[in-house]
């Protein structure tokens, strides 16, 4: 019985420090040759055709693109001028079923490289 109870506990802790790492790691780090401006002009109208509705901020360095989510939290693309053009962050959390296959906010930001 206290095997038992050892076992869950020790599930318990592993699934609640993967939870609390999660939010803060990209789900995608990816570069591009575009400048932060161009990979926005190109994503936005992306992902409006695919039926998301992004809000979009800047700064003089970078573009941040939110879409809502209602099931999860909101998926941000981030987008920074770097040396040879952009990096672009995904902060993307999948439900369990969706892992396996990219999702359409996923190939939008992977289309605009």
């Amino acid at each position: 019985m206290r095997a038992f109870f050892f076992s869950v506990f020790a599930l318990s802790v592993a699934t609640l420090a993967g939870c609390a790492s999660a939010p803060n790691d990209p789900s995608l780090t990816l570069q591009t040759r575009k400048t932060p401006a161009e990979y926005a002009d190109c994503v936005v109208p992306k992902l409006q055709g695919r039926a998301l509705n992004p809000s979009v901020s800047q700064t003089q360095r970078s573009y941040r693109i939110v879409v809502p989510s209602k099931v999860a939290a909101d998926n941000v693309l981030e987008a920074y001028k770097s040396g040879s053009g952009g990096k672009v962050f995904v902060y993307e959390r999948h439900l369990l079923a969706s892992n396996f296959t990219p999702s359409s906010f996923e190939r939008a930001a992977q289309d605009c490289l």
